[in-house]
């Protein structure tokens, strides 16, 4: 009976530590199941965090380029907005300068209206400048119409022989040329004194010439006394002009001695100048006007010419 309760209390004990060792075991799994679980936790939030921080690293790497692209962006518009300014400041002052061209423009426009109708008035003046020298060249043919002597076309001038005026080496005139003198000269010098055109007559000339034979200042001395004897003879008012017109003239009288320094030359048949000189013709006393606006009509000439 006693054996038998041992025994029983002998593997009572040892179920007991059985139950124990396998309580203990089986915590033991449940630690490492939970330790194995709790690894493979940690492993996948670690994988995750590794994940998210490589997620997160790209993003900040395009949050930077972004904000690389948004800082070289607004530079690039801070320069559009500089290049804007400027552009403007430069179409205010292209403005400015249009405004100051038209201005200029239109005063330059004015300028040459006025000059335009300056140069239309001046050109009709000259025109009737010109016109004065047709004018006194005509009259002065009207009255020479029915005279020996003839008005030169183109110069309005006439001239005497010396040979009929004076005799060789002579500056004396002959009783002869004084008669023709007294006829002649009253004609020409009473069409340039007359009140239509004596204001434009700046100088009336008597201009003496010789050949060429002899020195050139005993020619000059004997040209100047031979036209010095035909003024003395316009001033004589036992000669035909009035004292009023002896008084216009001695104003605008000129005498020159020329010598032979302009020559007249033989012609050929045809008209044309030989190289021969014309002895008698050289010899001569010219008398010939000289207008006031004679510099303004070569002037007008051109002008006209251009127009």
């Amino acid at each position: 009976m006693k054996n038998r309760r041992k025994n029983r209390e002998a593997f009572a004990d040892h179920s007991y530590w059985q139950s124990y060792s396998d309580m203990m075991a089986a915590l033991l799994l449940i630690f490492i199941l939970i330790i194995a679980i709790t690894l493979s936790i940690y492993r996948q939030k670690t994988t995750d965090l590794d994940n998210t921080r490589i997620e997160l690293d790209k993003a900040q790497s395009q949050l930077n380029q972004t904000i690389t692209d948004l800082e070289n962006s607004k530079a690039e518009l801070e320069k559009s907005n500089q290049e804007l300014a400027s552009s403007l400041t430069e179409l205010q002052q292209a403005y400015a300068q249009a405004a100051l061209t038209e201005e200029e423009l239109n005063k330059a426009y004015l300028e040459i209206e006025n000059a335009r109708e300056e140069l239309t008035t001046t050109k009709d003046e000259l025109q009737a400048i010109v016109g004065i020298r047709t004018d006194i060249i005509g009259a002065l043919q009207s009255a020479f119409n029915n005279s020996s002597m003839k008005v030169d076309a183109q110069t309005g001038s006439i001239t005497f022989s010396s040979d009929v005026l004076f005799r060789y080496n002579s500056a004396t005139l002959t009783s002869d040329s004084r008669k023709t003198l007294k006829e002649i000269i009253p004609m020409y010098l009473d069409v340039l004194l007359q009140d239509q055109f004596r204001g434009y007559i700046a100088e009336i000339i008597i201009e003496g010439h010789t050949d060429t034979d002899g020195g050139y200042q005993s020619n000059m001395e004997l040209s100047y006394e031979r036209a010095n004897a035909v003024a003395d003879f316009c001033l004589d008012k036992r000669n035909g002009l009035t004292e009023t017109e002896i008084e216009q003239l001695q104003k605008i009288l000129t005498v020159n001695g020329k010598s032979w320094s302009s020559p007249v030359y033989k012609k050929d048949a045809f008209g044309n100048a030989l190289e021969e000189v014309d002895m008698p013709a050289s010899r001569r006393v010219e008398i010939k006007f000289r207008l006031k606006e004679d510099e303004m009509i070569e002037k007008i000439s051109g002008i006209l010419a251009q127009e």
